[in-house]
């Protein structure tokens, strides 16, 4: 692990600071106090639960030998001698401290950006799959795992980028493995809370914005304006001699928005509107999808296991990538084709049963949308869905979702989607307004089940043969929040265990995921 001077870290921060105190020798750059050794610089700020000035004391007795904070001095329990630096934004400055710490990674890498609503995951995953069909050394980070080389690293219990440290760890581990390119799911937390801030982007992917995070964005143009800053950042990049790039969905309200952004170029995609990529004969089966790509570079035939034609937008902007860096068609296609899917995105789980089961993260009311139109494509029977909404975030688009599920499925069942403090009978109720807004009946072809296992056991028993139950929103998450606490979750093994139980190969084998029976008695 290599060490500077406190002085030498700070001449990174590209904003004005106020240092007292020596000049220490830093050995790591932490936040979590509880990872303070000796030799750290501990970097504290206000955050939406705890303010992480409180942390300091205990920082300092690990070993900390200096402090960044948003606070005055004399503000904070710091002893006589301890080297403090006051910044304006202390998320901002742990981002570029971390950045300096690693010799600025990003800036030895071909970094590529992903944000917007839906389908970043899948979008960056089929990026690195064409970048490594086309023969180069990639690594990715997304909000389901970091990808360097052999290695796998998970993200995180829920949605959301990596903070500071942890992305450029990431990357520094990438280019001391040699890698040369790298993909970055960025969400528009992670853009707000600086978490990305300073990685120099080459290119920037917009897959849409829709309805969600308003809860912590507080408006939906402050929403699309922190989804913005990954765009902004291009031309503030470090010039690595390729054209700053920013690929655009043609058909999202917000293309205009995002086109006046500054960029060396621009790549439009779109699967109905005039674009720089466009699809031709596009043909939709339960388990497959292929069409002809038209792109600046050329025409090619394209075909993929994902299935949707949200996922044929994801393909698109995909493809841009490969366009901007002039790749092969040959290539893109490839890359495409070997993707076989993404954990929790319109997963089948087979244990031999006589109807499609399947999990899927839609946790917003487009992405809800994308799922059931996507699934009615794959039975010609009954779309029957299990989903929630989360507690503590957008209340608007509960009654949004459980409109879009009364429109577009045959059977229903409102259920627990990490409710943390909230009640979850007023979350399912809020759902329920939606579902009758559209014609549906309680207990005749809609039901509000708390019990996330039972309700996807229930829908498992609704199932005729023919028939295909979704359960939408957790998808590869490995939680759940009830109260305050994550339980461990997996709904790919709810799944198959409630599977198992109606093909009577087990007993009882729902019952261990069962967080609300095991924690509340319910």
């Amino acid at each position: 692990m290599p060490s500077y001077r406190l002085s030498v870290l700070l001449n990174a921060l590209p904003f004005p600071y106020r240092h007292t105190g020596d000049d220490p020798e830093i050995r790591e750059v932490v936040t979590d106090s509880r990872q303070a050794r000796p030799g750290a610089l501990f970097v504290a700020y206000r955050g939406l639960q705890h303010d992480k000035h409180a942390f300091i004391p205990d920082a300092l007795a690990r070993g900390a030998v200096a402090v960044v904070g948003e606070r005055p001095r004399e503000d904070l329990p710091l002893p006589e001698g301890v080297p403090y630096v006051e910044v304006h934004n202390g998320r901002e400055a742990l981002a570029w401290l971390c950045a300096a710490f690693r010799g600025f990674p990003a800036r030895r890498l071909i970094l590529i950006g992903v944000t917007g609503t839906d389908g970043k995951t899948t979008t960056v995953n089929l990026i690195h799959s064409i970048l490594t069909a086309a023969g180069l050394q990639a690594g990715m980070i997304s909000t389901v795992n970091a990808v360097i080389g052999d290695r796998v690293y998970d993200t995180g219990l829920h949605t959301t980028t990596p903070e500071a440290p942890d992305v450029q760890r990431y990357l520094a581990e990438m280019v001391e493995a040699g890698l040369t390119h790298a993909v970055l799911e960025t969400t528009s937390q992670g853009l707000a809370q600086h978490r990305v801030t300073a990685c120099d982007f080459d290119i920037a992917v917009l897959t849409n914005i829709t309805y969600e995070h308003l809860y912590f964005h507080g408006t939906w143009e402050n929403y699309r304006a922190a989804k913005a800053r990954l765009f902004e950042m291009l031309k503030a990049s470090v010039d690595k001699g390729l054209p700053k790039t920013a690929i655009l969905n043609a058909e999202d309200l917000s293309f205009d928005y995002f086109r006046r952004i500054p960029a060396d170029r621009y790549l439009s995609y779109a699967l109905r509107h005039p674009a720089d990529l466009t699809v031709e004969d596009l043909c939709f089966g339960p388990d497959h999808t292929c069409f002809r790509l038209h792109t600046p570079a050329g025409s090619v035939f394209m075909e993929t296991t994902l299935v949707g034609e949200h996922n044929v937008a994801n393909i698109l902007a995909a493809a841009g990538v490969g366009i901007a860096l002039e790749l092969p068609l040959e290539a893109i296609a490839e890359g495409v084709r070997r993707l076989r899917g993404v954990p929790g995105r319109m997963e089948r789980v087979d244990e031999g049963q006589d109807f499609l089961a399947m999990v899927d993260f839609a946790h917003t009311p487009n992405a809800l949308e994308q799922a059931l139109r996507t699934a009615r494509r794959m039975t010609s029977g009954r779309v029957i869905v299990v989903f929630g909404s989360a507690g503590l975030r957008d209340v608007q688009k509960r009654g949004m979702m459980g409109r879009v599920a009364g429109r577009l499925a045959d059977l229903i069942v409102i259920t627990a989607d990490d409710p943390r403090t909230e009640n979850l009978e007023a979350i399912m109720e809020a759902i329920a307004e939606g579902v009758r807004a559209e014609g549906r009946v309680e207990a005749v072809d809609f039901w509000c089940i708390p019990d996330r296992a039972e309700a996807i056991r229930f829908a498992v028993e609704l199932a005729r043969p023919g028939d295909l139950v979704i359960a939408c929103g957790k998808g590869h998450e490995a939680s759940i929040c009830y109260g305050t606490t994550e339980y461990p979750w997996d709904e790919r093994q709810v799944m198959r265990a409630a599977l198992q139980e109606r093909l009577g190969r087990g007993q009882d084998l729902i019952r261990p995921w069962c967080y609300l029976r095991l924690t509340k008695g319910i």
